[in-house]
């Protein structure tokens, strides 16, 4: 690692202050993603800002709502009784991520704010329809991601909690890499009363979580694996890698969206 200074603030306004002050400062939130960059030199922040006193964990949920506090870990998530029963399609996927000790640590707001590529939330934030609140304002998940690594947060503008719809329908279905368990594709299918269906798709678009609107058009007139069966995904915008063509990417897709239709 480089030298950086490091402060926990104890309120929002000062973590905000923090990050405002120094352009060079970078907010740490379960660190699943930011510890090995800074072990292995691939960033260089003068000051790390802890988020972890700013009391942004916890689960609040009524009939129409659930939302998660942004330094909730996965492990808070998949164990939730409001999520299983609400939305249990979340809860699926936060007992997907990572292992035992990455779920103890991570948190949905580290992962949103990173928006990797591969990372599973986006799809479930992307599908559902959920609202993204940070410390000054509140932002729909058709206008938050903006592409790989890229969101619509401001510099130094920190997300405070996720409102999720309560959901009729919804499944997480992902194609995991065997060494690092991120999704090489990764599909969330929801049916909500605010948004109707929905499919988003992580893992393999080379600009990030997308929804597949074909999907959702056929789903909303019936929805069954069947519905889908005959929808082919180009593979044109697909990532390429060693672990996968687009071809089979493509592909993937259509299995693993079936799967978490089927389930749902």
């Amino acid at each position: 690692m480089y030298d950086f200074n490091y402060t926990k603030p104890s309120s929002i306004p000062e973590a905000v202050q923090a990050l405002g002050a120094d352009m060079e400062a970078k907010a740490l939130a379960g660190g699943q993603t930011f510890i090995p960059v800074l072990k292995q030199r691939l960033n260089k922040p003068t000051v790390i800002v802890d988020l972890s006193e700013l009391g942004l964990r916890g689960i609040a949920a009524d009939d129409k709502t659930v939302t998660i506090g942004a330094m909730t870990t996965h492990h808070q998530i998949e164990s939730s009784p409001d999520v299983q029963r609400l939305v249990p399609g979340l809860a699926k996927m936060a007992a997907l991520i990572g292992d035992t000790q990455v779920r103890h640590r991570g948190t949905m707001g580290g992962s949103l704010a990173n928006n990797d590529p591969s990372a599973c939330y986006p799809a479930a934030v992307l599908a559902l329809g959920a609202t993204i609140h940070t410390d000054h304002r509140s932002i729909a998940a058709d206008d938050y991601f903006q592409g790989m690594f890229t969101t619509a947060l401001e510099p130094g503008e920190l997300i405070t909690a996720i409102e999720f719809p309560v959901a009729e329908k919804s499944n997480y279905e992902k194609f995991r890499n065997p060494a690092s368990r991120y999704a090489m594709v990764g599909v969330f299918v929801a049916k909500t009363a605010a948004h109707g269906v929905r499919v988003a798709i992580t893992g393999a678009g080379q600009g990030g979580v997308f929804r597949h609107t074909a999907m959702e058009e056929a789903l909303a007139k019936d929805f069954s694996p069947e519905a889908i069966t005959g929808i082919i995904t180009p593979a044109d915008g697909l990532n390429g890698d060693i672990h996968a063509s687009p071809e089979y990417r493509a592909h993937l897709i259509g299995v693993m969206a079936r799967r978490a239709v089927a389930a749902a």
